[in-house]
């Protein structure tokens, strides 16, 4: 489930909730592949990125230790911040 997101025109930030039955890399390769085969279809590409990549390989999780409210407030104030060239 998305609970919080904010779209740039160069980067995205998004906060999920992930059952623990599901591991977490499967769930974001999941979403990155199938965003980025999305994206291509849209923009008329009719085959797959091969050789290429759309997505950076990276991704930040965390289990426990960040509050949840902290991190919905940083990615609602992205905007902002960006502007500013701050991170």
């Amino acid at each position: 489930m998305i609970v919080e997101g904010h779209l740039r025109t160069d980067h995205v930030h998004v906060c999920i909730e992930i059952p623990p039955k599901y591991a977490v890399s499967s769930i974001v390769g999941f979403l990155k592949g199938k965003s980025a085969i999305a994206v291509a279809r849209i923009f008329g590409k009719t085959k797959n990125f091969t050789g290429e990549s759309f997505w950076a390989r990276g991704y930040a999780i965390s289990t426990v230790g960040f509050e949840l409210d902290a991190v919905k407030k940083y990615i609602r104030e992205q905007e902002d911040a960006d502007e500013f060239g701050r991170f």
